[in-house]
């Protein structure tokens, strides 16, 4: 970390913020029967996977998993110039299915917008949840995590970064300060 970081989780704080998601996830939903997991590439589709193996641990049962990217549904694409664009995938039908929406940070919604207009062109869900890890605030649309690992106020020239080492699993949370 740069002088200037402040560290939010550490791995043990990250690996208790996913259990506590998984067990609110499951007890809103009663169980795990309708559920299913898409992550937003390229953090969500990481904390994804873990959600997914940690609510395999709890039921003994795994949900579909899937991941979403979002490059060509930004609002913002034109000023950001040429982006990469990612993999959807998306194995299983979305129709009447209870999908939780993963991501890393929440911030001002707009990726979260992004995501469902991805995932309508795929199927009809039931209902959308969402879960992110960290929720910083600065909200320019009428959007509310119904998960979050941990709420962290931020000015809007910080930043939060996700830490993921080589297997993509995240290991830290900081605040990176200007």
């Amino acid at each position: 970390m740069a002088k200037a970081d402040t560290a939010i989780l550490d791995k043990a704080g990250v690996d208790r913020a996913i259990t506590r998601i998984a067990h609110e996830i499951l007890e809103h939903n009663k169980g795990c029967s309708n559920l299913a997991l898409v992550g937003i590439r390229t953090g969500g589709d990481h904390l994804a996977r873990l959600l997914h193996a940690r609510i395999k641990e709890i039921e003994g049962v795994a949900v579909p998993l899937g991941a979403v990217d979002i490059t060509m549904y930004r609002d913002d694409l034109a000023a950001r110039g040429n982006l990469p664009i990612g993999k959807t995938d998306i194995p299983f039908p979305l129709d009447g299915k209870d999908i939780v929406l993963v991501d890393d940070v929440l911030y001002t919604g707009r990726t979260i917008r992004s995501a469902m207009d991805a995932l309508m062109d795929f199927g009809r869900p039931s209902t959308i949840q969402l879960a992110v890890l960290i929720d910083r605030g600065h909200r320019e649309l009428p959007i509310r995590a119904d998960y979050v690992g941990r709420n962290v106020p931020t000015a809007r020239e910080e930043q939060i970064e996700v830490v993921f080492n080589q297997e993509q699993s995240p290991v830290a949370v900081q605040l990176v300060k200007p």
